[in-house]
């Protein structure tokens, strides 16, 4: 199976979705962000492990989109929690209309996701919707502690990995949880599938925060260091913080402590403790334990190999990506 039919059949069925039309201040914000692209990598999972099941993957293609509109719902909030003004290199929605539309068209947006998701076998709709609700809640507790983490100096690596379990992985372990779902596999398949999806996650948001400051410019597709520069708690920084003693030390929280800095000097330092330091290696470590751990579980679902094999190839493209 190639992996552009699953895709034309998001892009379809995302041209087509009516998330609603009046007041259209309401619902133009909701088909501006799902309008902007992205990688759809959520929705490409669902339908991926629904296909290592069934030929019928079809059935399938509603409920995925259901993950990626939440997924979005999602970023339109966390913008305005971040102030942030672009998204995707366009205008975020708080600052295309305002605060108070992106909160409310945000709130639809999570309504439209359990309306999508609703498109499923009736026996399969309570564990369904039991455990999106589930996913749903843990990705707001894990923002909740990113932002908890903001006024904090003391973040440990263990607390850091599960706030991004919370944050950003638990969602695509139900991607690949829910294609076993709608395609009738066994728990234990579930488990695997979902557990994947997890740990790839964590090895996916931990190589971003690498590439934040060792990425290629040309290919990150983001300013290089902007962790960095806005002291932002990362794997890296709660590292060196762990690691750093003495002179290294003093001069690592000096820069933390700045207010007025000049950016390419404070990256260029920062980056240098971090090579002092070996974090870079430490990290890589790291990734590459939560990848093996994503594969390990893959291997485990019994399937035709060929299937296994499209999901297999996507989940190493999303693994050795550099942006």
């Amino acid at each position: 199976m190639n992996p552009a039919v699953f895709i034309d059949a998001i892009q379809t069925e995302l041209q087509r979705t009516d998330y609603g039309q009046h007041p259209p201040e309401l619902y133009d914000p909701i088909r501006y962000i799902m309008s902007l692209g992205g990688k759809r990598m959520r929705p490409l999972l669902t339908l991926m492990s629904t296909y290592l099941f069934t030929d019928n993957w079809q059935r399938a293609v509603r409920p995925a989109l259901g993950v990626e509109v939440f997924h979005n719902f999602t970023l339109m909030h966390d913008d305005i929690m971040d102030r942030a003004p672009l998204r995707r290199g366009k205008p975020t929605v708080h600052e295309k209309w305002n605060d108070n539309i992106a909160i409310l068209s945000g709130d639809v947006m999570l309504v439209n996701a359990y309306d999508l998701l609703l498109d499923v076998d009736v026996d399969k709709l309570k564990s369904i919707l039991a455990r999106f609700s589930r996913t749903a809640a843990e990705v707001c507790e894990g923002q909740q502690m990113d932002m908890n983490f903001e006024t904090r100096w003391d973040v440990t690596e263990a607390e850091y990995v599960e706030m991004i379990r919370l944050k950003t992985s638990v969602l695509l372990g139900y991607a690949l949880e829910l294609g076993g779902l709608i395609a009738g596999a066994d728990a234990e398949t579930n488990r695997h599938l979902y557990e994947s999806g997890v740990n790839i996650g964590i090895g996916f948001q931990l190589k971003d925060d690498l590439l934040d400051v060792y990425g290629d410019p040309a290919k990150f597709g983001k300013q290089v260091g902007g962790d960095i520069i806005a002291n932002k708690k990362t794997f890296l920084l709660i590292e060196a913080l762990e690691k750093a003693t003495g002179p290294i030390r003093d001069e690592l929280t000096g820069w933390l402590a700045r207010t007025n800095f000049n950016k390419a000097e404070k990256v260029a330092a920062v980056t240098t403790i971090y090579d002092q330091l070996g974090i870079r290696q430490i990290t890589r470590s790291r990734i590459n334990e939560y990848f093996e751990r994503g594969f390990a579980n893959l291997e485990q679902v019994v399937a035709e190999p060929a299937r296994k094999a499209v999901l297999g190839d996507f989940a190493r493209q999303l693994v050795e990506r550099e942006s």
